[in-house]
């Protein structure tokens, strides 16, 4: 038998530590799941479990994390043709996550009960997961604008649709039974007729640093576009920033100052990749998972999403060290990088040439 390389025993040790602690927070709860209690399911000492994790909110993290990326897409449908119809689709399948009220305080469908409390908990988690909901935000609105260019920016009127079913998610867990799904679904029909008078038009943005011009290769690392679940497309044009999850929803405004046509690429990056990359990876997939079979492809964010734990993809973007407030972004044009834009305000500076 050929012997396992040292990166394949690794990711097997990491396999059995996520599969004993998901029964240890499944039998136990999180709050009294022990990081002892692990090793011994894992059959590893409480050294091999902290060689892998750096804790168990980190474990919890990545447990979620695992799951939400392997739970299958909703049963198929058609998806919606209108904004109203595919808030509808989304919302369905949004609560189709959500556990039930015949579920056990043991049961895996209340796995997540104590991720919003953990978050809360700290500031390390309070303000990336903010600018990950804010992402998700902007991809669910990117959605609704395809469905309804017309309509204008429809952000807010996504980040209100999320607001409402994160708090059905809550309620859903702490009062079994309160929540109504179909007067839920229903009300985020109508919230696609919200006109909330968005302008994209921050101030800020006149003080965005000045891009420079430059002329460098492009040659990046393969790499996984999160959004379509689908290798990263090759392409020799393009708008690539690099964001720390203090600026992960800077994004718009690349999306917004990039000339038509001209594709957008989000790297995620995190100072802590042992916890915080698996919270990001979590927050993206529960919303992928409602959007991708909600929407028709066509309407899919034109926007691709890359999880950049490693920091290869920033390395070949030019940032070496990477921290939760990174902001870099360049302008490609036929396999080189034309201009590079660092700081506050570099999303906008980078697309925004030419």
């Amino acid at each position: 038998m050929d012997r396992l390389s040292r990166a394949e025993t690794q990711q097997r040790t990491r396999a059995r530590v996520l599969a004993a602690a998901r029964d240890e927070f499944t039998s136990r709860g999180y709050r009294d799941a022990k990081i002892d209690a692990i090793a011994e399911r894992a059959g590893l000492t409480r050294g091999g479990v902290y060689s892998n994790f750096p804790g168990k909110r980190a474990l919890y993290f990545a447990v979620l994390a695992e799951d939400a990326t392997s739970t299958p897409a909703p049963p198929p449908s058609a998806p919606g043709r209108t904004a109203r119809e595919a808030l509808g689709r989304f919302a369905r399948a949004w609560l189709g996550r959500l556990p039930l009220m015949a579920d056990g305080e043991r049961s895996p469908g209340r796995l997540s009960v104590d991720l919003v409390p953990e978050i809360l908990a700290d500031e390390r988690t309070r303000v990336p997961y903010a600018q990950l909901l804010r992402l998700d935000a902007v991809l669910l609105g990117l959605a609704l604008e395809q469905l309804h260019p017309a309509a204008g920016r429809r952000v807010g009127v996504a980040g209100t649709v999320l607001t409402h079913l994160q708090g059905a998610g809550r309620l859903a867990a702490a009062a079994p039974g309160f929540v109504d799904e179909f007067a839920v679904v229903g009300a985020c029909e109508r919230l696609a007729g919200l006109d909330l008078e968005e302008v994209w038009d921050p101030p800020y943005l006149a003080h965005a640093p000045r891009p420079r011009l430059i002329d460098e290769p492009w040659s990046p690392p393969p790499a996984h576009d999160t959004v379509r679940d689908a290798p990263l497309p090759e392409a020799d044009s393009g708008v690539v920033a690099v964001l720390g999850l203090h600026r992960a929803s800077a994004i718009e405004e690349a999306v917004r100052s990039a000339p038509p046509g001209v594709p957008v690429t989000a790297v995620l990056v995190t100072g802590a990749p042992d916890e915080l990359a698996d919270l990001a990876r979590l927050v993206l997939a529960e919303l992928l998972t409602c959007l991708r079979p909600a929407f028709p492809p066509a309407a899919w964010p034109d926007l691709r999403v890359v999880h950049d734990p490693s920091g290869a993809l920033a390395a070949a973007v030019g940032v070496e060290v990477v921290s939760d407030a990174t902001e870099t972004a360049v302008h490609i044009r036929s396999g080189r990088i034309v201009a590079r834009a660092d700081g506050f305000g570099a999303c906008h500076a980078a697309a925004s040439v030419g």
